[in-house]
């Protein structure tokens, strides 16, 4: 159990409503994907159904944002680069990511503060799985799956 005083900061697990503002956020996310025609080529990557993509998600983010570590005890670390190697991410796929992201950020009943900080927290990961260089840009070779 977390102890909160009157200095340690609310979590963001905390600050995004625990499980039920997460199970929200996640569920705006899918139907995102599942609606948004420009990203028909990131929601080509996921299964036809996007039952277990959601639980996947909502267990990692409930870790990620200082709640419980569902997905950890569950899977073991997340390895979130090597998870995605199988798939080509480059810019556009990224960048679909984030317009699924965008549009569940924007429909949650937070304020602009915490937006804008998730927003930036989500965009350092999502560019973080790119696994797919630009013209005349080098990858980290971990990024390429190198070993």
């Amino acid at each position: 159990m977390q102890v909160i005083d009157s200095e340690t900061p609310p979590s963001l697990y905390a600050r995004v409503g625990g499980e039920t503002g997460i199970q929200q956020l996640v569920d705006h996310f899918y139907d995102a994907m599942d609606s948004l025609p420009e990203v028909k080529k990131t929601r080509d990557l996921h299964a036809k159904s996007l039952r277990g993509s959601r639980r996947k998600l909502f267990m990692f983010l409930s870790g990620w944002m200082g709640g419980p570590p569902l997905y950890a005890e569950k899977y073991g670390h997340p390895r979130l680069r090597r998870r995605h190697l199988p798939f080509a991410i480059g810019t556009e796929e990224r960048d679909q990511w984030m317009l699924c992201m965008e549009h569940a950020l924007k429909a949650m009943p937070f304020d602009d503060g915490l937006r804008s900080e998730l927003h930036e927290r989500f965009m350092q990961v999502a560019d973080h799985m790119r696994n797919q260089p630009e013209a005349g840009e080098t990858l980290h070779p971990c990024a390429a799956g190198a070993r």
